[in-house]
């Protein structure tokens, strides 16, 4: 029994530290590249410097709005963006090199029909070219 939970306690420290490791890895090469919103003709650039994410708008299907840089931290960021009277902002988890998961981390006001649209909804986007 004693020999089940040291290797179980070892087995354990193993995944702490992989897992420890791989949050230390850089992972903005990542991000760079145009990325496309799955579904959609929505496609957009990405540039990463010094942990800084820069958006390029390419194909915003008539959408006019504006965003701020946005902070990378592990394979997380958030962006400020505005659009049709609503502030917002946009978090992004790079799942693999090739694709983000992003949605609404906030939206206001919350009664507009643009945050009510997008609540509880995920974008799924593919990277179509590298940089």
């Amino acid at each position: 029994m004693s020999e089940r939970i040291t290797a179980l306690s070892i087995a354990a420290s193993l995944l702490v530290c992989s897992l420890s490791l791989n949050a230390q890895d850089d992972l903005s090469p990542h991000w760079n590249g145009v990325w496309n919103a799955e579904g959609t003709l929505f496609t957009m650039g990405i540039q990463v410097e010094n942990d800084i994410l820069k958006v390029t708008q390419i194909e915003s299907m008539g959408f006019e709005w504006t965003n701020q840089d946005g902070k990378i931290e592990g394979n997380i960021v958030q962006v400020e963006i505005e659009y049709a009277g609503i502030t917002g902002i946009i978090q992004a988890e790079l799942i693999d090199a090739n694709t983000v998961v992003a949605f609404a981390l906030s939206c206001t006001p919350e009664y507009m029909v643009v945050c009510l649209l997008a609540k509880d909804r995920r974008a799924i986007f593919k990277k179509v070219e590298s940089n």
